[in-house]
């Protein structure tokens, strides 16, 4: 069974762009627990992706991707030059995990956070209760299908 997520990344440093240039990328970084439970424990290959941009002057849904690969362990927690060590986290113990997306498309127009707290399909989502910050989130079936259909897909 599918399921879908949204997952959040600040453009600036990977956006729905750069996805859209490799088509393929590796989904690391991760390093809260809760999010990384889900990436290991939840999401599936297959499953789908709503891309949304955080931390921007604007944040908003913006596209689609797809799971390509299930979750592994995230190498650069035991990289001591990556963005993102951990050195509690080591190849025979790993603690972080990634998965692997694939491009799908762009929104025709991004959905803007304030449009997301409108939409009555989002009410109880994470997304839209205060102080939520998890970058990984799950999503029901509707609530996928109206951010697509708001973004124009």
């Amino acid at each position: 069974m599918t399921r879908y997520w949204l997952f959040k990344s600040e453009p600036d440093c990977f956006g729905i762009s750069d996805l859209k240039r490799r088509k393929k990328a590796t989904w690391d970084g991760v390093r809260n627990y809760q999010a990384r439970n889900y990436l290991r424990d939840e999401v599936q290959l297959g499953d789908v992706v709503v891309f949304y941009h955080s931390s921007c002057a604007e944040p908003a849904a913006v596209g689609i991707a797809k799971i390509v690969r299930a979750a592994y362990a995230d190498k650069t927690a035991w990289d001591s030059h990556s963005e993102h060590p951990d050195p509690k986290s080591t190849p025979k113990n790993p603690i972080w995990y990634v998965v692997d997306v694939a491009y799908v498309h762009t929104f025709q127009h991004a959905v803007l956070l304030k449009v997301l707290h409108a939409m009555p399909e989002m009410n109880g989502s994470p997304l839209t209760q205060r102080g939520n910050r998890l970058s990984i989130l799950p999503l029901s079936e509707k609530q996928y299908r109206a951010i697509k259909k708001e973004g124009g897909r």
